[in-house]
């Protein structure tokens, strides 16, 4: 078994320079540019020979697959995490034989790093593009995703997004773009109408509304569909506050909070504002009847959970979430948790797209990006651990895609929402 990784920025040390040249060199002569792509050649094969120990026996090529995240800023958690799930996803993939319609050829990972910021993740894919991916998963943050598919379509280069939840993500026409998961309009929708659900089934104690969210693209877009769909229930929305990322004090906003006392606190943001922000209402003492979250970056975490289980009690939350009746979920959260590592929705979300991916490589027979994007397009795939059956794409976006509901109950988390996939009944109320 041979599976390669390789960081980006060792292959670009290599190619990049030699790369900045190539427009320069249009204007030579033939010769002078034929001896700069043989020494490039030699070059490569060079460093790839120094990273990689040849094995007896002739082997297919590998098949480059990008894979971006930001590991490093504000995001680096959950980026951590998605790279995580994309190295087991690849790992799992080459060991039962690869891309077998290409000869076996193992999939090789080029690791890119977009550093908490769309700049520098279209900056990795410039350098992607470069070091001849025929593909890209990633980049967990939706205002990333919208930079890095935007820069990828420039190559026609098949983007596999694995968490971005920005609709515009897939709104634009992009040809290269497949979202695997729900995006923040189907969560929103969903989200209320379950709340409206639980509400009314426990005699509506629940009628005032605060919405806290950070103030990228996630956040406010979320912010936003909440704000338009929660009226049309009956629900008061007191207020919306928009909080900056990162954000290490929230003891004015609890302080508010407290001023405006709403029967339900909706949280938008990713994990550590979302933990800071929960942590400080229990320091505050402020207990509403419901903390209903709607992608919370905390809600359905086990890292929260242990670190926190008293905060995070009770907490309700529309998110992505594996299929807890499938035994592979509960194999691969072993593993997991084997490495020391927490199961989060990073981690299975990159570690299925990346299996999305496999999948259409094997179809297309090529690592040509333009058969690759015409498998995508055509994706049956379901051999996967999530609650959504066959992909089926249409315009990018993923239709079988769906959050479901947990709630932290007993210390642990548990669906409860839809029925199909239900572990424990709802709590709703909290509080009294």
């Amino acid at each position: 078994m041979h599976t390669s990784t390789k960081n980006l920025t060792s292959v670009i040390e290599i190619s990049s320079k030699p790369h900045e040249g190539l427009s320069v060199q249009k204007n030579e002569s033939s010769k002078s540019r034929r001896e700069f792509l043989a020494i490039s050649a030699s070059t490569a094969l060079g460093a790839s020979a120094l990273s990689f120990p040849l094995i007896g026996g002739a082997e297919a090529p590998s098949v480059k697959i990008g894979v971006l995240h930001p590991v490093t800023g504000a995001n680096a958690y959950s980026g951590q995490q998605c790279r995580m799930g994309a190295e087991m996803a690849i790992e799992d993939i080459n060991k039962r034989g690869g891309i077998k319609s290409l000869g076996g050829a193992k999939i090789e990972a080029l690791l890119g790093d977009a550093q908490s910021n769309p700049q520098a993740g279209s900056a990795e894919v410039e350098k992607m593009n470069e070091a001849g991916v025929s593909a890209i998963v990633g980049a967990f943050a939706s205002a990333i995703c919208l930079a890095t598919t935007q820069t990828a379509a420039k190559y026609n280069l098949p983007h596999v997004v694995d968490v971005g939840v920005a609709d515009q993500i897939v709104e634009r026409g992009l040809k290269n773009t497949f979202r695997f998961g729900p995006g923040y309009k189907k969560c929103a929708q969903i989200a209320v109408a379950n709340l409206h659900v639980l509400n009314t089934a426990a005699g509506k104690p629940a009628k005032s509304v605060m919405i806290i969210h950070e103030e990228s693209l996630f956040g406010t877009g979320t912010a936003n569909l909440l704000s338009s769909e929660l009226p049309g229930y009956g629900y008061d929305i007191k207020e919306v506050i928009k909080h900056a990322n990162p954000t290490r004090d929230f003891n004015n906003i609890v302080l508010r909070m407290k001023q405006i006392n709403p029967d339900i606190v909706i949280p938008a943001n990713y994990y550590n504002e979302y933990a800071l922000l929960v942590r400080t209402m229990q320091q505050q003492k402020v207990a509403p009847k419901a903390i209903y979250s709607v992608l919370g970056g905390a809600a359905s975490s086990y890292k929260f959970l242990k670190e926190f289980p008293e905060a995070a009690n009770g907490i309700i939350d529309c998110n992505h979430w594996f299929n807890p009746k499938d035994k592979r979920s509960l194999e691969l959260k072993k593993r997991v948790e084997a490495k020391g590592a927490f199961f989060s929705y990073e981690v299975f979300m990159t570690y299925t797209a990346m299996h999305v991916l496999a999948d259409a490589i094997e179809r297309a027979k090529s690592t040509d990006r333009a058969a690759i994007i015409d498998a995508l397009s055509k994706s049956t795939f379901s051999d996967h651990i999530m609650p959504y059956g066959p992909t089926q794409f249409v315009n990018g976006q993923n239709m079988g895609a769906q959050p479901l509901m947990t709630q932290v109950v007993k210390g642990d988390i548990k669906v409860i929402i839809p029925r199909d996939f239900r572990e424990v009944e709802p709590i709703f109320p909290m509080k009294a």
